[in-house]
């Protein structure tokens, strides 16, 4: 997860360690105290198996309803937790992987070789900005939100890499999840979409299936 810095703080590619059994937040835009080096590592964490009974990706993903040759960023991508299995599911499509995270960006971009996915391109980004090569249908943001600062500049940025009825998903704990970041860093879905609102994006579907986590998709607002 990484980028050009237009935030006053500089992020650091993260997501909460796991704690034994508590859930990790893993793929994670950036925190303010820790680093991603050490992919190899972190990889144990973020795609251990155990993470799919409360993530549950593939439940995730057939409620995106992608179509086979969508364009999709996975901002605060890791190490490919989603990526891989969205590159699987557009075989014509493409999957950007970003992250501001060097380490995090060479796990990606080797794994994609490694797995014959050469629909999936892993992007450094900047704090402020994805730095997409092209805009997207989809942009992706799992666990990412919470750690994302200046969040109206943020977003209005964001405008520009979407193509015309493109989509934000943002799945972040919830309020009341006993794991994830400390609540002081948590916002409500009632905050997210007050705030996305206020950047002209618009929800159009809430999904309520995930245990510790709120799953909101916006568009850009109609003109």
């Amino acid at each position: 997860m990484i980028r050009a810095s237009l935030f006053p703080t500089f992020f650091i590619a993260l997501s909460y360690a796991l704690l034994s059994t508590a859930p990790v937040a893993a793929q994670s835009h950036q925190t303010h105290q820790h680093s991603f080096g050490g992919a190899e590592q972190w990889a144990q964490e973020f795609d251990d198996p155990k993470r799919d009974a409360w993530q549950k990706p593939h439940e995730v993903i057939q409620a995106l309803a992608l179509k086979p040759d969508a364009v999709i960023a996975d901002i605060g991508s890791g190490t490919g937790y989603f990526s891989v299995r969205l590159a699987h599911m557009v075989p014509k499509g493409r999957v950007y992987g970003v992250d501001i995270e060097p380490d995090m960006v060479k796990y990606l971009a080797e794994r994609a070789k490694r797995e014959g996915l050469k629909n999936l391109i892993a992007v450094t980004g900047a704090p402020g900005d994805p730095l997409l090569p092209e805009k997207v249908d989809l942009i992706l943001m799992v666990d990412t939100y919470h750690h994302i600062e200046d969040r109206d500049r943020y977003f209005r940025t964001l405008h520009d890499s979407l193509k015309p009825g493109g989509r934000i998903a943002i799945i972040d704990f919830r309020m009341d999840s006993p794991d994830g970041p400390p609540k002081s860093a948590r916002s409500t879905s009632d905050g997210i979409k007050a705030e996305l609102n206020r950047v002209d994006y618009t929800l159009i579907q809430e999904h309520a299936f995930l245990p510790n986590q709120y799953f909101l998709i916006f568009e850009q607002a109609k003109k």
